[in-house]
Order: C-alpha cells, then structure tokens, then sequence
C-alpha cells in the first residue's frame, strides 16, 4: 500500500489524540513533533515537514478546535487540508490546445517507465474516446521501439517511428504524421537519460524547439524517493516541465515523493502509475491521497474504477435477479469475475473508509476466488441452477472435479444459503435501488 508506514504512524499520533477529551497546546505540539518525525522517515524533504506541520499547528491552537467538542477529529481535518493542499489542491490534468494534436513529452531517468506508462497512457485516452499516437524517439536502448509497438498494440494505439534516425527529425514526423491521420494526441517516448548527461538533456531541449509540446510530464520512480524531488528539479530548469507521472506507486510504503514534488518544484503530479497492467494509471487527486494517508479511504476513486470496469448490464441483470430472489450459482460465478475485474481484493478494500490501515499486515489470497470459481465451473449447468438438489455424491465428484475439498464445496453452499435469506430481508422498490447502488454486488463473497 501506498505511504503504509507514513499512514500507520500518523493513525498511532492521531489514536493518542483520541483519547483526549480536551486538548492543549502542548498537546498538539507533541503530536505534531511526533508526525514530523514521521514525514521525515518517509523520506519527505525536511523543509517541507517542517512548514506543513507549522501550518497545522498554527491553525490547530486556535480558539476554535481547542474549545471544540471534538478537538481531535478537528485536528485530523486541519491535517487533511493540509495534505491536500501541499500535493496542488486540486488535482490538475492535460492541456487542451485549440488545434489538435496535443503533444505530450515524456522524459525521465532510466528505468523510471517512460514506455510502459506511455503505453498506459495512450491506453487511458482511448478509453476516453481519443485517437492516440505513440511515437518512439528511444532510439539508444536496445528493443526500445519493439517494446513499444507491442505495448502500442495491447493498447490499441499505432506506433509512430523511423528506426534509428535523430530522434528530434522523428518526431517532427510524429507531429506531421499525427495531423495528417487526425490523432488527437500524440505521446513522444523519449530515452531515459541522467540529469547529469548534458549531451542527451541537449537533445531534449531540442525536441522540445522542435515540436512544442502542449505537456511535458517527467516520469518519475515513487520508490526512490528524496531523491526524485532533485531529479524533477533538474529536469524542470531545463525543460519548464508541466507536470509529473509518479511511477510504481504500489511499491512505495513512504511516499516522500508525492509529498515533496509539488512543494519543491511547483509542478503538480497529475498521474499515479502502479503495476505493470495497461490499466494501472489513475489521474492524481490531492484530495483522495490524503484521506488514503489519513485512513479514511478513497470510496470516489473505487466508483469510479467500477464505473469503468464492470458491466453495468451484467450488474442490473443481477441486482434484478436478487430482488426476484431468483439467484443461482451461475450468478455468483458471474460477480466473481465482475470483482476481478477491479484488482487485487486487498486494493479494493484499502479504499474503504477505515478499513485501509487495518489491513497492512493482513495476507489477502486472490486466489480464494479462482478457487471458488473453479467450484462452481465444476458443476454441471443444471446443478449450478439448482443448487438445493446437490447430494453427497455430487458433492465428491464435484470436489474431486476442481481439486478441492468436500468441506470447501459445502462452505460455497453455505455462503450462497447465507445470501439468499438475505435477499429476503430486501423488498419492494428501497431495495431494489440499495442493490443498484451497490453495482449488483453479491454479499458473501468468500473474502
């Protein structure tokens, strides 16, 4: 999980908090002593640490929350406006030039994933209804430009590219190219170089002469922390960058980097990159960050992502069937690949309100639904429909079908028994629109 040491340490500040009725000024300078420590051993640039938590303990000592009736939840608040403010406020997103195409120009180190998150990127617009191009301008790393054909075509975006000619020539053919075919974008990815290699950095400052890029976004490696603050502002004189992908985000338990960049730099991050699936890239909002490192969950960014990822038919068709009290196995089969669709279940859960901290030391097997999924495949059609009728004998070849155990099968059963008397308890129209809201979502999922 993104920040779980920065999050853990600030719940452990906060619970001291808590248990306060009332509180005093050294209290709240004590905690926040105790949450500059913890910012620091995130690896968040020291002067950023110490005018955040200046801020919050000018605003905390005031009047207002200490004669509050719950100065503590008025702190937290304070804290998260804080947060949200120092990652931009609010979360800030590509440029829309009056004549397309939009040129993005992606830089970074190497090893920072510029291909891999061009290739989200371009993946991410067309779901949007865009016509991306992808134009390789890596012309020094061996298989650059394979690499990004083939990530261009899981993404379903063409690949612009001239082999080995000078890069800067190649994407003013990119820019021509993209105009004449009616791209709307055109992502220029760019070799990794060090900040250091004046000749290489020159070439950028050349492409960006060249073609005018309406963005400039740095990829930047989350887990290398401090360190990825200097490498921004590198960059950003040399080029004005105009903003930010943070990479690798899942692997990042400190989270210095997002912290740090729009404070030192001033440019916003404005995509969070995570895995190595084309769809592991989220717009970045301040604001849903902040309630993530506060513990209070990211419930916006989870309907979001089931707005895009599940099949709002298959879960009306559901949520219709629940209501009618007519569910069958089949439906349940078709809920675990509807849930999925939306990532490793532990991700899920994380972005529920206060749930996420409690689980950073919880192993979570993604693999229970396969399993579980295998059951139900293992049953014939008519056993999946009509569940009530699977005897003993059923349930040993069954069990033997999948390779698991007879008490795993009766487990199944159970769960579904469980859902279906409470579907009961849901009636008329309230309950139809409580089932709707909830995506179709089956309750006794095995996690």
């Amino acid at each position: 999980m993104p920040f779980e040491g920065l999050a853990e340490k600030l719940s452990n500040s906060f619970k001291k908090l808590r248990s306060k009725g009332k509180l005093s000024e050294s209290d709240v300078k004590e905690a926040m002593r105790e949450v500059r420590l913890a910012l620091l051993e995130a690896d968040v640039n020291y002067k950023v640490a110490k005018e955040l938590t200046g801020r919050i303990t000018e605003r905390a000592v005031g009047e207002e929350v200490m004669e509050s009736l719950t100065p503590a939840q008025m702190v937290i608040k304070i804290v998260n406006e804080e947060l949200t403010a120092l990652m931009g406020g609010t979360g800030e997103r590509l440029k829309s030039p009056a004549h397309p195409p939009a040129i993005i120009l992606l830089c970074g180190l190497q090893g920072a994933g510029k291909t891999t998150h061009a290739a989200k990127l371009a993946y991410m617009l067309k779901s949007q209804g865009h016509r991306p191009l992808l134009a390789a301008c890596d012309v020094y790393r061996p298989a650059a430009i394979k690499q990004l054909q083939v990530m261009g075509e899981k993404a379903g975006a063409p690949v612009f590219e001239r082999g080995t000619q000078d890069p800067v020539e190649t994407a003013k053919e990119a820019v021509k190219h993209a105009k004449d075919y009616g791209h709307d974008y055109l992502l220029i990815d760019t070799a990794g170089r060090l900040q250091i290699d004046e000749e290489l950095m020159d070439e950028l400052r050349r492409m960006k002469e060249a073609v005018n890029p309406t963005d400039i976004l740095l990829t930047v490696d989350a887990m290398i922390g401090q360190e990825s603050v200097n490498v921004a502002k590198t960059f950003d004189e040399l080029l004005d960058i105009t903003g930010v992908i943070l990479t690798k985000l899942d692997g990042d338990t400190r989270g210095g980097a997002a912290l740090s960049i729009k404070a030192v730099t001033g440019k916003p991050i404005k995509f969070a990159g995570s895995g190595e699936k084309l769809d592991g890239l989220e717009a970045f909002h301040p604001d849903r960050m902040a309630s993530r490192i506060l513990g209070m969950g990211d419930v916006l960014s989870l309907i979001e992502e089931a707005e895009q990822r599940l099949d709002e038919k298959a879960a009306e068709r559901t949520a219709q069937r629940m209501m009618q009290n007519k569910l069958d196995l089949n439906d349940m089969l078709e809920q675990f690949q509807q849930v999925k669709k939306m990532g490793p279940i532990k991700g899920i859960l994380q972005k529920l309100p206060g749930v996420g901290n409690k689980l950073d030391d919880v192993d979570i097997d993604d693999r229970i639904m396969d399993r579980t999924a295998a059951i139900i495949l293992s049953m014939t059609p008519y056993e999946r429909a009509h569940p009530e009728e699977l005897n003993a004998s059923r349930k040993r070849r069954i069990a033997a079908g999948c390779g698991q155990k007879v008490e795993d099968v009766n487990r199944l059963l159970n769960q579904f028994r469980q859902t279906q008397k409470l579907m009961k308890q849901f009636g008329g129209k309230k309950g139809r629109r409580m089932m709707k809201g909830m995506g179709g979502g089956m309750p006794g999922m095995p996690f």
